[in-house]
């Protein structure tokens, strides 16, 4: 999701261990490390298992967040408290057991209590490693309608949380400073790519939309479309799964915040729904998965109905458009920068992934029907 410094990643996963056991050390575990080893290939976070020697005590994973991307790290942890601690105390009382299995467990450090310490001009925090669980990438319909049932559940669980929660990217989804961005790039043109024909062609497509691509900002304003706490980077490999395919718990929490439900359901789709990868060239094989789509909302709308407004529900095709429509607005304003954002592997790469999602984006508007009577026949809006 994020651009990366790769040489700054590759030193902090190959750390002095002695340092490593140190950072652990601030934090108030129980047992006795035995190994730390990296974990994963995280692009965001380095990340590392915590064995611990005794067999009655937890496993933990240790990681550094990056401040770069999220440079509140107080406020991503602030959130972070008060979401798992809102989920586990409904969990407790619906009793629900081994709670530690269903949501994350963040350990405190001793000093401070604080769910993170700094170490030499960085953040790390500790969690409980969870045993027996996997993540999966593959996105099929069974994956999709998991997806949508557990992402919608975790909405749901936090729709009356009693605290506001801080906004640890600002604009992360704003629709409106989006645009705001491309068309400063294109007044300002570093790059000197903006006479390009190809990039009027776009931009024009992207002109011709942008009214109706804002209206969730234009509702928020008029009070008729609220702001709940969203997921905000909803992907199938953000939820863990037991062995028996159900799903645990919702993981990567950092991007929690308030936002427009739009943000979870259409963030998902727009990934998850392309028939290929969001950086294919051949444009004739981009096409909008409605077998991903009615799966993911089937899930979806069986767990977040209960709290969603009418409004909200008939807006999910628009929602389903409005992400494609955002990313080949960002993936324009990186390539007119001249590609300061995302890693590039070749010269056209970012208008690549532009003209990708917009095409997906065309795929969808001739779908619009299809989903507006799926939804029809899924929640009549006489029941809303």
């Amino acid at each position: 999701m994020y651009l990366c410094t790769g040489k700054h990643n590759y030193e902090l996963r190959t750390m002095n261990y002695e340092l490593l056991l140190a950072i652990v050390g601030r934090f108030a575990y129980e047992g006795t490390v035995s190994e730390i080893k990296p974990l994963g290939e995280g692009l965001i976070n380095d990340t590392y298992k915590v064995k611990t020697a005794e067999q009655d005590k937890p496993d933990y994973v240790l990681q550094r967040v990056n401040h770069n991307v999220f440079p509140d790290v107080d406020m991503v942890m602030r959130n972070i408290d008060a979401v798992t601690s809102h989920i586990r105390k409904k969990l407790a009382a619906e009793g629900t057991k081994d709670l530690d299995r269903r949501v994350l467990r963040f350990i405190p450090a001793k000093e401070s209590g604080k769910l993170y310490v700094k170490v030499e001009g960085e953040f790390w925090r500790l969690m409980v490693f969870i045993d027996n669980a996997i993540t999966k990438q593959a996105v099929n319909p069974e994956s999709s309608r998991a997806a949508g049932k557990a992402f919608g559940n975790f909405q749901a669980m936090l729709a009356d949380i009693p605290v506001q929660l801080g906004e640890t990217i600002k604009d992360f989804h704003n629709m409106e400073f989006r645009l705001e961005q491309l068309h400063d790039v294109v007044k300002r043109d570093p790059a000197g790519r903006v006479k390009e024909e190809r990039v009027q062609n776009m931009l024009a497509e992207i002109e011709k939309r942008a009214e109706e691509m804002c209206k969730a900002e234009r509702m928020g304003r008029e009070g008729t479309l609220p702001k709940r706490v969203c997921h905000c980077d909803t992907k199938v490999n953000n939820m863990m799964f037991d062995q028996q395919d159900n799903v645990l718990c919702v993981i990567d929490l950092d991007t929690v915040m308030p936002n427009f439900i739009f943000s979870d359901y259409g963030d998902f789709l727009r990934t998850a729904a392309n028939e290929v990868a969001e950086d294919c060239p051949e444009m004739d094989k981009v096409q909008f998965r409605m077998d991903i789509f009615k799966a993911f909302t089937e899930g979806y709308l069986e767990s977040a109905r209960s709290f969603l407004l009418p409004v909200e529900i008939e807006n999910l095709p628009y929602a389903t458009a409005l992400f494609p429509y955002m990313q080949c607005v960002r993936f324009l304003w990186d390539y007119l920068s001249g590609d300061k954002y995302w890693k590039c592997q070749y010269p056209d790469h970012n208008f690549v992934r532009a003209n990708n999602q917009l095409h997906l984006l065309l795929s969808i508007e001739k779908s619009y029907p299809e989903m507006q009577a799926f939804l029809d026949a899924l929640a009549p809006r006489r029941a809303f």
